[in-house]
């Protein structure tokens, strides 16, 4: 059974830094694609960063230049970097991870952590 946990949101102030983390848990071989998606109130959930096992990676525009994806595969962990972070920034954000090979079979799905609140306030 797969697992996503995830730390390090909280409240900082407009102009401020949050790094997120979040590690997925689980007989886990890789992971094709970890990354993250918010969800701001009365708004759809959208796209922030992902990453594939091999580097590639792809940005909101309002992430680019400010936010900054990175993993360490070997511990099955996606970090978000959040710099200069705006009150627009305000969210919960979801780790996500899809194409995992776990337990000798590869699972298409998508696995979703259970959130972290980021609020940008002063």
């Amino acid at each position: 059974q797969v697992q996503l946990v995830e730390s390090g949101g909280g409240l900082v102030q407009p102009g401020g830094s949050l790094r997120l983390s979040c590690a997925a848990s689980g007989n886990i071989l890789m992971i094709n694609v970890m990354g993250y998606y918010r969800q701001a109130p009365e708004k759809e959930r959208e796209l922030v960063a992902v990453m594939t096992r091999t580097g590639s990676t792809n940005y909101a525009d309002s992430a680019k230049g400010r936010f900054s994806i990175s993993r360490d595969n070997a511990k099955n962990t996606v970090y978000l970097q959040m710099n200069d972070l705006k009150p627009a920034d305000t969210a919960i954000y979801y780790c996500i991870a899809n194409g995992i090979t776990a337990d000798g079979r590869f699972d298409a799905q998508a696995y979703w952590g259970e959130g972290t609140l980021v609020t940008v306030s002063s």
